[in-house]
C-alpha cells in the first residue's frame, strides 16, 4: 500500500509539473495550434521545446508570392507564481522569424533572430544565417519547431519557488508594409496567433 501511494504522489507530481493550458488570445480566430509544449531545466538554462500547428491563409501566401517578406514572433516569458498578487515576470525571451519569397530564384528565405524580449527591432537580437528552401512547406516545418529554445538562466528560478513560462506565437502585423496592415488588421486571413504556458519543473533534466 505505501508503494502504491508513493506511486501515486510521484504520478502526480509529474503531471504537475508538465501541465500545459493552450487557449488563444482574447477577441482572436487563431488559426494556430501549439503541442507538445515542455520547460526542462537543462543543464544552467531553461529552456522549451514545442511544436506549432499553422498553415498559411491564401491571402497571406499571396502576399508572399507578390514578394512580401511576413514576419513571425514566438515569445517566452517566465513568471513567478504569486498567490498573494499578480505573478511577477522575472525575464522574458523572444524569436523574430521573416519568411520571404525570391521570384528570381523561385526560393524561400528564412532568417530568424533571437534574444531577450522586446521590440522586434532591438538591436540586441542575434541574427542567425539566412536559411533557404526549395518549398514553402520546408520553410514552414522549421518554423513550426522549437527544440530546447534557451529562454532563461536557471538561476532566475529558484527551485523552491514555483513559476510557470507563458509562450505565445503571431504573425505580426505590425512589421507588414503599411498598405498590407492597413487591409490586413481585422482581417481573420491575417490572424494567426497563439498561448501556451506549462510549469518549471523544480528537477533539472538529465541532458541526452
Amino acid at each position: 500500500q505505501t508503494q502504491t501511494q508513493t506511486q501515486t504522489q510521484t504520478q502526480t507530481q509529474t503531471q504537475t509539473q508538465t501541465q500545459v493550458q493552450t487557449q488563444p488570445p482574447a477577441g482572436i480566430a487563431t488559426q494556430a495550434d501549439i503541442s507538445a509544449l515542455r520547460v526542462e531545466r537543462l543543464n544552467d538554462d531553461i529552456v522549451l521545446t514545442a511544436r506549432v500547428q499553422f498553415e498559411l491563409p491564401p491571402a497571406v501566401e499571396e502576399a508572399l508570392l507578390k514578394g512580401v517578406p511576413v514576419y513571425f514572433v514566438a515569445e517566452a516569458d517566465l513568471l513567478l507564481d504569486r498567490w498573494y498578487w499578480s505573478d511577477k515576470k522575472i525575464t522574458s525571451a523572444q524569436r523574430s522569424m521573416r519568411l520571404a519569397y525570391q521570384p528570381l530564384t523561385r526560393r524561400w528565405r528564412l532568417s530568424v533572430q533571437t534574444g531577450p524580449g522586446g521590440p522586434t527591432s532591438d538591436p540586441t537580437l542575434a541574427t542567425a544565417p539566412s536559411q533557404s528552401f526549395e518549398t514553402l512547406q520546408q520553410a514552414l516545418l522549421v518554423m513550426r519547431q522549437f527544440s530546447r529554445w534557451r529562454i532563461a538562466d536557471a538561476a532566475d528560478a529558484e527551485s523552491s519557488n514555483k513559476y510557470r513560462v507563458d509562450f505565445r506565437f503571431r504573425l505580426d502585423l505590425l512589421q507588414l508594409p503599411r498598405p498590407f496592415q492597413i487591409g490586413a488588421i481585422g482581417q481573420s486571413d491575417w490572424n494567426i496567433a497563439v498561448n501556451a504556458r506549462a510549469t518549471v519543473p523544480t528537477e533539472k533534466t538529465n541532458e541526452r
